[in-house]
């Protein structure tokens, strides 16, 4: 509805009837106005596949050795800490781009768990108005986020890795982005695809470490900021309200815009969450083995989740040091793994023959 006016009324002049001149403005107007609709329209309909890279994914070497997993003074699922011997591997050196998953799509006519209909046998209890392909997305919002915990969450119909904010976003000139809105299935099926796998989430914590000995942060010990300095794409500001971008970045930044560990990996704190192999298990450290560690052979259920989940790990660039700091090397996430969002990607490894 159009706000009532407070001025008086006034007849529209008439215009000029002497001359041909005075119907160009408006048609300047209506001109104007289709093209916007036809840039619209042709982002709309822009095709991803065109930002298929085909490039080989550049890998680095993980030498293997033993380091101390978790820490002592984290979380429940952090602890306890405990030395774990890793066999060396390869791992790609930045998460899986947009480019890299479109070349993918493009092989093999993929469709991603939120390209698909969700149907009733598959969630019983759910809104029938949800039952319609798409995915998380985070919104901004002004809320306590202790008080009201993931409320910035909406699924939007439409939300996927083509538009990962819904159907009016795209990932047109963003091939060298971190794909998102991609479920465990998903990054699996990529990296059967590419002669790889998901790593453990031992493997990928060593390799987050970069060498370090149980450091607080991938860099070191240095905090985010400090002296100007940022390490990774995390968040600022009052979350989840407004994120600041001192980094340098509002969402997701495109790989390789922070420095890399010391192992030469790119992204391994912020940015994207990543998917790793195991089933998630809150008390799996205190019974994990201390060599090769695979995870559980199946995940417990908890938090009222109606299937097991899978472990997350490196945390996105919605991590902010007043509410959640997953950032670190040692924190743990899980997501059942049908689940995706606009802040989760993966990377791969490849064992060393």
């Amino acid at each position: 509805m159009s706000r009532p006016s407070s001025e008086p009324h006034r007849t529209p002049a008439t215009p000029p009837r002497s001359g041909s001149w005075w119907w160009i403005v408006p048609t300047g107007v209506l001109v104007a106005l289709a093209g916007v609709l036809i840039a619209m329209s042709w982002d709309w309909e822009y095709d991803p596949l065109r930002e298929a890279d085909e490039t080989e994914p550049e890998m680095v070497l993980i030498p293997g050795g033993t380091f101390w997993m978790g820490r002592d003074d984290g979380p429940p699922d952090e602890r306890p800490a405990h030395e774990v011997t890793i066999a060396p591997f390869y791992m790609d050196v930045t998460e899986v781009t947009v480019g890299q998953f479109a070349a993918f799509v493009k092989a093999t006519g993929y469709v991603t768990v939120a390209e698909r209909v969700p149907t009733r046998e598959q969630y019983p209890n759910a809104d029938p108005l949800l039952l319609k392909a798409g995915s998380a997305v985070f919104v901004p919002t002004a809320v306590n986020p202790f008080e009201y915990p993931g409320v910035w969450w909406r699924y939007v119909p439409g939300a996927n890795w083509r538009h990962p904010e819904g159907p009016q976003s795209s990932v047109r000139g963003k091939r060298n982005y971190p794909v998102v809105q991609i479920a465990w299935e998903d990054a699996n099926a990529y990296a059967q695809w590419a002669g790889k796998r998901l790593p453990t989430e031992a493997e990928w914590e060593f390799a987050a470490r970069g060498g370090l000995d149980r450091q607080p942060f991938c860099w070191g010990s240095a905090k985010q900021g400090e002296g100007g300095k940022w390490y990774a794409n995390t968040y600022q500001g009052d979350f989840p309200a407004h994120d600041r971008g001192e980094d340098g970045f509002v969402g997701l930044a495109p790989v390789k815009s922070f420095p890399p560990n010391g192992y030469g990996l790119y992204d391994m704190s912020g940015n994207a969450w990543e998917w790793c192999a195991d089933w998630y298990d809150p008390d799996y450290y205190k019974v994990s083995p201390p060599v090769n560690p695979q995870g559980p052979e199946r995940g417990p259920l908890i938090d009222g989740e109606m299937q097991p989940q899978k472990v997350r790990r490196g945390g996105s660039f919605l991590c902010d040091d007043g509410y959640c700091r997953r950032y670190l090397p040692s924190a743990r996430d899980k997501n059942p793994t049908d689940s995706s969002a606009n802040h989760t990607g993966f990377r791969c490894v490849k064992d060393v023959r």
